[in-house]
């Protein structure tokens, strides 16, 4: 197809998630996966040539156009976002289940030692997870995963680009300023295990401190372009 690449550029210049490489030969129809390849692979070498406000990442197990970090300040000043926050409840409840999941509310309570209903409600209406299914033991609880919108936001190709817990130590070691509260450990997968003495429902999930913890992680400043 003549100008395979200028189309492909035009269509990831309007998409407003990544475009996976079987949804761009569905859209096109007459091509073959090697030529999406080779063509990504241009505009990639493109771009990193130029180096100019945009750029191609491979991400959510597709690819997007991104401004680049450095040109951050400006896009925030035309845009003026309101980035969505979440509590450190929130957060860690994600982080169980990115590392553990499948996994179905029980489980979850069970390493966090708390109610964790509300907090699974608000991560599902921010689709950072999803429910898989239902698990066939008594009561049919519902199985949790996260979602191609969760890779998006932590800038992730897909879950094996998680880090690891030799990762996580290391780079606990290199922070010599952050203290880890003595009920945090770090189970042999990755996944952070809590073994807390509180007992009240996380029944307030939404931050309204202005120090509340961004949903983006700190030093994830590329935007969607």
């Amino acid at each position: 197809m003549e100008d395979l690449k200028n189309i492909i550029e035009s269509l990831l210049f309007v998409a407003e998630e990544p475009l996976s490489i079987d949804r761009i030969k569905k859209l096109l129809n007459t091509v073959d996966t090697a030529d999406v390849r080779t063509a990504l692979g241009a505009l990639t070498e493109e771009y990193d040539t130029r180096a100019g406000g945009f750029y191609l990442r491979e991400v959510a197990g597709g690819y997007q156009l991104r401004t680049r970090p450095t040109y951050n300040e400006w896009v925030k000043k035309l845009l003026q976002p309101k980035p969505p926050r979440l509590s450190k409840a929130a957060l860690e409840t994600l982080a169980i289940v990115a590392y553990k999941q499948p996994i179905i509310r029980s489980d979850v309570e069970h390493l966090r030692g708390v109610d964790c209903g509300g907090v699974l409600r608000v991560l599902l209406e921010r689709n950072l997870i999803r429910v898989l299914g239902r698990k066939e033991i008594p009561g049919r609880p519902l199985i949790y995963g996260t979602t191609k919108r969760f890779l998006e936001v932590f800038d992730l190709k897909d879950l094996t680009d998680l880090p690891t817990p030799k990762e996580i130590e290391e780079l606990i070691a290199t922070e010599p300023d952050t203290v880890q509260a003595p009920d945090a450990k770090i189970g042999p997968d990755g996944s952070p295990v809590t073994e807390s003495s509180q007992t009240q429902q996380d029944s307030t999930v939404l931050e309204t401190d202005p120090t509340a913890e961004d949903m983006v992680p700190a030093g994830t400043d590329e935007l969607p372009f």
